[in-house]
């Protein structure tokens, strides 16, 4: 019986460990292999390597996010669907709305001036989320929101909308928390209504997210201290609002931002984080998968025009994206 070949097994066996070394798992298995992953780990691995000379310290690195048609299926829009069933259930009991254009419009689903609400900066159906729930409680408005998204499903996918999520990007989120990025949600939506998922859904805890707000006060009624809902808007959170909301919150510039096209909404955001003195990336998802998600742009076709512009990185559902849902 031979003996072992000592050198040779510790040649195999140093090989293997090296090979294990190199041998890393993808961070973003459901990304396409392309220019758009590249551009996303490349930034990555410079700013988070010490010895790098475009090094960003974990204090600096911030990374904000879009919330509807970036990480979430947004047609329709969760937060839409959401306000039109409290206004059905709250119609009856406010005649005064019949002479609100935007409250007609949902009653009758009317689909096209909706849309250019959202378009133009969405400040009808905010001031609608805010007359529907004004009076309440945040306790009673997050009970309110969590059981909707219980009984909900997605009218296409046939789905709870908390299931609606973008693998992809939150492989990126994931991505980013594990390089010690601090991830934002910075959206249009109404803060408290995505508070009351963005952790499940996303890991985002509720300090972390930005949104469109109103007014609140404070009071005590039977011995229980209460954050009470008032109509008056103080911030929509789009387009030129995102900065605002950002430096609201943060206090800081991102390095890294993400949006999408629709609306223009995004453009104010990814400018804003391109104007860091500190190395940057911006990211703009399109829509153009009508198999597997959506397909939808703009008429002016702003967003795509600023990204060309600005040498910002398109999204590609389509073709960066090797699965959009988990359920697929």
């Amino acid at each position: 019986m031979k003996k072992p070949n000592l050198i040779l097994t510790f040649i195999f066996v140093y090989q293997g460990i090296v090979f294990s070394q190199f041998n890393t798992p993808d961070p973003l298995p459901s990304w396409n292999e392309g220019k758009t992953k590249s551009a996303i780990t490349e930034f990555v691995t410079s700013v988070t390597d010490k010895s790098s000379p475009v090094y960003i310290k974990p204090y600096d690195r911030i990374a904000t996010f879009d919330n509807d048609g970036t990480l979430w299926c947004e047609q329709p829009t969760i937060q839409v669907v959401y306000t039109i069933m409290r206004v059905k259930e709250m119609y009856p009991d406010h005649p005064e709305w019949k002479n609100e254009r935007i409250f007609q419009a949902l009653m009758e689903n009317d689909k096209e001036y909706i849309e250019e609400d959202y378009a133009s900066g969405g400040k009808g159906l905010m001031q609608v989320l805010e007359a529907v729930n004004t009076g309440m409680t945040e306790e009673a408005f997050h009970n309110e929101v969590l059981n909707f998204f219980k009984t909900a499903e997605h009218p296409k996918y046939k789905v709870s909308y908390t299931k609606v999520y973008y693998v992809p990007m939150l492989e990126l989120i994931n991505y980013l928390k594990d390089n010690e990025f601090k991830v934002f949600i910075c959206s249009g939506g109404g803060l408290d209504f995505m508070r009351a998922v963005s952790n499940e859904i996303y890991g985002i805890p509720t300090q972390n997210v930005i949104g469109s707000f109103a007014k609140a006060e404070y009071e005590i009624t039977n011995g229980s201290s209460e954050i009470l809902k008032l109509p008056e808007l103080i911030l929509i959170n789009d387009k030129t609002g995102k900065p605002v909301g950002i430096d609201y919150f943060i206090g800081r510039k991102p390095v890294f931002s993400a949006g999408n096209v629709r609306t223009g909404g995004d453009i104010a955001m990814n400018t804003y984080c391109q104007s860091n003195k500190l190395p940057s990336i911006q990211l703009m998802v399109n829509h153009d998968d009508p198999v597997r998600e959506s397909e939808y742009g703009e008429k002016g076709n702003e967003s795509l025009d600023a990204a060309a512009k600005n040498n910002w990185n398109v999204v590609s559902i389509k073709n960066d994206w090797k699965k959009v849902f988990e359920f697929e």
